[in-house]
């Protein structure tokens, strides 16, 4: 399903991306989560280079350096007491 367009998309990726970060965990030298996101919403945080491409057989996908360090971020920024 594609994301609508009356939502704001740079909040969604946000929250999306902070979410994303509670299934985080460190595999070797990278940072990953379970692919368990709508598609369009996980391409809208590729093109924001908080993630690695998406696409592909693995069942998780690769934060960037920022993005994991921005994921710790929002998570307490939106939902943090």
């Amino acid at each position: 399903m594609a994301l609508a367009p009356n939502l704001n998309h740079d909040k969604l990726s946000e929250v999306a991306l902070a979410i994303l970060g509670l299934t985080a965990f460190r595999d070797h030298h990278v940072v990953r989560a379970w692919k368990s996101m709508d598609w369009d919403l996980l391409d809208v945080l590729y093109r924001k280079e908080w993630i690695a491409d998406p696409k592909g057989k693995a069942k998780s996908v690769v934060f960037t350096d920022e993005g994991a360090r921005l994921a710790q971020e929002l998570l307490t920024r939106h939902f943090g007491t």
